[in-house]
Order: structure tokens, then sequence, then C-alpha cells
């Protein structure tokens, strides 16, 4: 069904020029660092940072590429091609919009779950005592190593001392799930599926990093600048996050944050209270898009 006309007024209207920097901007911007990836991976070269977040996050880098001005926006059009190839568009006139009618009503409860536990997260006071023990935890005992093909920086004995050593803090059930069946009993939480929107918390570096998630999850409904912010932001979280892990990366330009050491702690204290600084106002942005989702398609 086609919007009516008093409906588009009360959208934001963009003329072209405007829209149309707005979208190479945001091809270039990410273009800068999907292109020499995507480079990389034709030759079959490994990026323990990037391959993380196109493996795990199920986002195409082609996808993320995609500019949207998102829902509630009206582009005023003088040339349809150059218009972003997105299927949810209608076109009328001289204008067009994202048109809520073609928003999948099914998804509608799940939107209203992610808002909550964003606001819930948004509401939770910081936690910054775990760490980055998780991807130790990841390998502490293990039959196997899930990423064997990346050498370890210390001996399988010397890193089950250190995780024994310190209280595992982890709030986070996704990065939860993936500890050794040895780890997860000296986990202090109790972390499940079920009670993932109370125990997320602020301060989590998986946390912020999945801000990312669920700000595609919902492309091309949220714009395109909202996405990108989110994938930067898990770069930045993802690179801290590969440091102070366990294996040895230097071969991939990543010098350890050596968090077996009170100095490697210290540091890596400062980068996680930077990612929930960088986060903070992410969330905020991205719970106000959620709201308007809902506004606009209810």
């Amino acid at each position: 069904m086609i919007e009516s006309a008093a409906a588009q007024k009360a959208r934001k209207s963009i003329p072209q020029p405007t829209w149309e920097n707005q979208k190479v901007r945001h091809e270039e911007s990410v273009g800068e660092i999907l292109d020499p990836y995507l480079k990389k991976r034709s030759e079959q070269k490994k990026d323990p940072v990037l391959d993380f977040l196109f493996e795990y996050y199920k986002f195409r880098p082609s996808h993320l590429k995609r500019w949207s001005p998102g829902i509630g926006v009206v582009l005023e059009v003088e040339n349809e091609e150059l218009l972003p190839k997105i299927s949810e568009f209608s076109i009328s006139g001289s204008t067009a919009w994202l048109n809520p009618d073609f928003f999948p009503q099914k998804r509608e409860r799940a939107v209203r779950w992610m808002l909550g536990l964003l606001e819930n997260t948004d509401d939770s006071k910081p936690f910054y005592g775990c760490f980055g023990m998780h991807e130790w935890a990841m390998v502490y005992r293990a039959d196997k190593v899930r990423h064997n093909q990346i050498p370890l920086r210390l001996p399988d004995e010397e890193i089950a001392e250190f995780v024994e050593s310190r209280p595992l803090l982890c709030t986070h059930f996704d990065a939860f799930r993936f500890f050794t069946e040895k780890a997860k009993p000296l986990n202090r939480n109790e972390l499940s599926r079920d009670s993932f929107q109370e125990t997320e918390q602020s301060g989590c570096i998986h946390t912020n990093m999945d801000l990312y998630k669920w700000a595609y999850k919902l492309h091309p409904w949220v714009s395109g600048e909202m996405v990108r912010e989110a994938f930067f932001l898990a770069k930045f979280a993802r690179t801290i996050d590969m440091k102070a892990s366990p294996y040895d990366l230097r071969e991939y330009g990543l010098q350890p944050i050596k968090i077996e050491t009170e100095a490697g702690r210290k540091e890596y204290l400062v980068k996680q209270k930077e990612i929930h600084e960088k986060a903070v106002p992410i969330r905020k942005k991205l719970i106000q898009h959620y709201r308007k989702i809902l506004e606009l398609v209810s």
C-alpha cells in the first residue's frame, strides 16, 4: 500500500544532493575497511578481527556498504538510478521512502524484546571487573582449542593456572556459552538464554560489540549511519578483545595486552572504559531508532 501524502508530509524530507552525499560518504567510509579486507579474503588471508565480525554476526560486507536513510525519512528524487537498491522503498512522483507497510508484522515482538534489552542495558551500572577473562575460559583445559590454527602465547598449564588464580565474572551469555565445560562451573554468575536481558550490563565488551548486531538486524529500517557507527565500535572492541586473549596474534599486527600481569590488566581496564564511553551515545541513538520504528509500523 502506498503511503498517504499526509503521512509523507510528517516525515523528514531530504533533498537529493544531501542524501546523495550521505550515501557516498557511507560507502567510502565503510569501503576504507571493507575493500582491503575483501582483497585479503580473496587471497585466503586471515583477519582475526574482521573475520569474526562477518562470520559470527552474519551480515555481509555488501549489505554493510548499502546505505539506507532509515524509516521516517522522505528522499527527494531527481534521478531514481541513484537510489540505494532497497526493496522496501516506495516511490511516488519525485519522492521515495521506506514504507512502514512493508515492515513484517511478525517481527514486532522481536523488536520490542530487543528494545527492552537495549533499554535495560542503558540503565545498568557498568561493571569492569572481568578483565577479558572470557577468551581464556574458552581455551581452559580444552581437549581441542577452537582456533587451533593460531598459536597460544602461553603453555596450556600456565593458561590453566592463570584462569584458576582469578575469579571468572562474565555477565554475557553469548560469551559464556563458548566456555569449556571445565570453565563454566568457575564463573560466579549463573547465565542462561532465559536470563539474557537481566544479566547484560553496559561495561561488557561483548555487550557493546553486540550493538552492531542490534543495528544491522533492523537494516534498512535503521539508518546506514547507525549501522556504520555500531560496526566501527564493534571493530574496535573486537581488536581489544583479541589483544587481551591468550592467542599470539602479533603476525596480524595485534600486540598483546597481557592481562596475566598487573600492568596488562590496567591497560585493559582503560580500553574497556573507553569502549563503554563510545557505546553509550550509540546505544541511546539506537534506542531512538527502535522507538521510531515501532511508532511508525504499529
